[in-house]
């Protein structure tokens, strides 16, 4: 079982070694921003290590948008960290699920959604997994409701979309964690990755704020049933650094793991 943290992009290995972690995440750019990643000089290094390699796409991409001034970025944003990922030997290429804005058809997004990956089969293809990731907020989000998730499955199911299950936004989206992986897995198929955190907001609060496990609202034995019931790897995206972290990633080998 793999179990890592979401870290600093400056050194991520350095990052990994210091939590005792054997996966990590990080952003190429800034999240906040339509940055186009650059060729990195560690690239080699991260390919050649053993530690398993996930990149978090900006949260500014948004391909669901009915907006053509952001959907038509995030679709161009998305294949650039797409083909930056698979040179660093990445795993998979995190994004959120998206959301259509306030009075906007739902409908709109899972359409939109599939057009983004039209458009990545016909500017080459995608050269790693996408992991669409449930999301915590918003009554026009994509990935929010499992009833919503169902409708953009089968819009992007045939793709071979994968899918990133946050134990936070899941429990303040609104989604009981009791048997969610088997809920997902139905519609899904599968769980390539699990953001394990916990939640400072409440059940079905629509916050989407990461607590260190056991800290927040959430049962850890929940969040932990989730990782064996997925055998997928698992990466905690919980505040307090390295110390913090390491704290998580202990529990999770030790609870989990069993």
């Amino acid at each position: 079982m793999r179990i890592g943290a979401h870290v600093d992009s400056a050194d991520p290995l350095a990052e990994a070694a210091a939590r005792g972690a054997e996966a990590v995440q990080f952003f190429l750019t800034d999240p906040q921003k339509y940055n186009s990643p650059k060729p990195r000089e560690d690239a080699e290094r991260i390919r050649a290590s053993e530690v398993d390699v996930y990149v978090h796409a900006p949260y500014i991409i948004n391909v669901a948008s009915p907006n053509n001034r952001i959907r038509i970025p995030s679709r161009k944003l998305l294949m650039a960290h797409a083909r930056a990922a698979a040179e660093l030997g990445a795993k998979g290429l995190i994004v959120h699920g998206g959301h259509v804005g306030a009075g906007a058809d739902l409908e709109a997004g899972f359409v939109n959604w599939r057009k983004a990956f039209e458009y990545a089969e016909n500017d080459g293809g995608l050269p790693l997994p996408v992991l669409i990731e449930n999301t915590a907020g918003g009554d026009n989000a994509c990935a929010r409701r499992f009833d919503a998730l169902s409708r953009l499955w089968e819009a992007v199911g045939s793709f071979g979309a994968g899918f990133c299950l946050d134990t936070c936004h899941a429990f303040a989206g609104g989604e009981d964690l009791v048997g969610i992986v088997d809920r997902v897995k139905a519609i899904t198929g599968r769980i390539d990755l699990i953001h394990a955190n916990d939640s400072k907001g409440g059940f079905d609060s629509g916050q989407d704020r990461h607590d260190n496990l056991g800290s927040g609202k959430i049962d850890t034995e929940l969040v932990v049933a989730a990782i064996r019931a997925s055998g997928a790897p698992a990466i905690v995206e919980t505040p307090g650094g390295v110390e913090g972290q390491t704290a998580d990633i202990a529990l999770l080998r030790e609870r989990a793991g069993n």
